[in-house]
């Protein structure tokens, strides 16, 4: 990373060869950022008067003042399935996504979350913005197309809470334009005006309110939210097979309970020799055909509480996961974009200024020498902007972290959120259990017709006459 504006350039850029700049003029500018124009700083913000949206609160502009409450409340999107529609050759998938903030609910597909992804990210290179689920065109499974529509819901959710994204035009449009063409619409609407950099009026000033150690920040921030990547992966993967585990002990309960229903409804005859115990057999058959009832409620009490863990453990787990992964998505663009352009043009600005020295010592002629100096100044416009686009980017960065601050304390919801669903669980199936002892009195009939009550198993688990 740089310092100030125009420091001195590196000793290896001065040594770099004339080849290595054909290469330079070649390399394709990145895909994800917008390809700086070279241009005064000061002209930069007399042609895009920042939009009062984008205004930070008073003070020191870096610092977020938000609480997770506050971002939470600003809206709750859902997105659901509707019917599957045929068309001429491909089924496809269309979604209801309905925002309590703007009272609409308009039908989207999938490539339309793609062009909004994409238009966040015109607008915003230097924010987080989430990732979107696969698209996989052929053999989506129920399972697969499920699991796509929690990841959209998800990325809608963090859209439209985020500080910025959630006051820009782009959002009102997806959430809330019913026309037909709400591709079109949204490209238009953010194609007309530049990125966050040319549209914010502290745009050019980044540096000054950044902190000495930016850098060093930067590193202990990204390589913190790296861990508490990790380790929420791993929760997220062991809350999975937690749910997972109470949806099959309640596929279980119910194969039990049918079990036992139809050894009460077997009609096969008793032998000849087993007719003296035909009344007692026939009294406990009765009573398992009873006790299905009890094990298909066991098996559905278990069955909402793994869905429950599902829907308020596993899927705010994956919420956190999706924020965490935009985060280390965007230090990615900060170092391959931004930061890798600017040194980039360093170092073809020292081979254009090899170059007039060569010409200079060569006596060439003016015209020549003047082409090349025009090229030199509208390089140093081009490293100048970059540069002031690289602090603008930790500017971002910064305030990117702070938000990922704010959504730690979302881990004590998740917890909250398991333990109620561990204790409700147990208890209803609790009482369940419960219930269910007393009619099994029947089923231990002693001599002469008289009840045994069971008693504790020995260790061998089998009780003696």
């Amino acid at each position: 990373m740089t310092g100030r504006a125009m420091d001195p350039l590196p000793a290896a850029a001065v040594g770099a060869t004339a080849e290595a700049e054909a290469d330079e003029e070649a390399d394709p500018p990145a895909a994800d950022l917008p390809t700086p124009q070279a241009i005064e700083p000061q002209a930069i913000v007399q042609q895009a008067p920042a939009p009062s949206r984008m205004q930070m609160p008073q003070g020191n502009p870096l610092l977020l003042s938000h609480t997770l409450q506050e971002l939470l409340a600003r809206d709750t999107v859902q997105v659901e399935l509707i019917p599957e529609k045929k068309g001429l050759f491909l089924k496809h998938v269309e979604y209801e996504v309905s925002s309590q903030r703007f009272k609409s609910s308009v039908y989207r597909r999938y490539n339309d979350f793609v062009v909004f992804q994409e238009m966040l990210l015109h607008k915003f290179p230097y924010r987080m913005v989430p990732a979107l689920p696969p698209k996989r065109m052929l053999g989506a499974d129920r399972e697969f197309i499920e699991a796509r529509r929690r990841a959209l819901k998800r990325f809608v959710n963090l859209v439209a809470r985020h500080p910025l994204f959630s006051e820009d035009v782009v959002l009102k449009l997806f959430l809330s334009f019913s026309g037909s063409d709400v591709q079109n619409k949204l490209k238009e609407s953010a194609q007309c005006v530049g990125d966050e950099f040319m549209n914010c009026k502290l745009a050019t000033r980044a540096k000054d309110f950044l902190p000495a150690d930016i850098q060093a920040q930067f590193a202990i921030s990204r390589e913190l939210i790296r861990n508490i990547y990790n380790s929420f992966h791993k929760l997220r993967d062991r809350a999975e097979r937690i749910a997972s585990r109470a949806i099959d002990n309640a596929a279980d309960l119910l194969i039990f309970g049918k079990e036992l229903s139809a050894i009460g409804s077997d009609t096969t005859p008793l032998p000849s020799w087993a007719a003296l115990n035909s009344s007692t057999w026939g009294s406990l058959k009765q009573a398992l055909k009873g006790l299905s009832v009890e094990f298909a409620l066991l098996a559905d009490k278990a069955a909402q509480q793994g869905k429950q863990e599902e829907n308020d453990v596993v899927e705010k787990l994956n919420l956190f996961l999706d924020l965490l992964q935009s985060y280390k998505d965007l230090c990615e663009r900060h170092e391959k974009g931004v930061l890798h352009k600017h040194q980039r043009a360093l170092h073809k600005y020292s081979l254009m200024k090899r170059q007039m020295m060569s010409a200079t010592a060569q006596n060439r002629e003016p015209e020549s020498v003047e082409q090349l100096e025009s090229r030199i100044v509208e390089q140093e416009n081009a490293i100048q902007t970059m540069e002031l686009r690289n602090y603008f980017s930790l500017y971002c960065l910064h305030q990117e972290t702070q938000l990922i601050h704010v959504y730690l304390p979302l881990t004590s919801h998740i917890l909250r959120a398991f333990v109620n669903s561990q204790i409700q669980g147990h208890k209803e199936m609790s009482k369940v259990w419960n219930d269910l002892r007393p009619k099994l009195s029947c089923l231990f009939a002693g001599p002469h017709s008289a009840l045994t009550p069971p008693c504790s198993p020995p260790e061998d688990g089998l009780c003696p006459h």
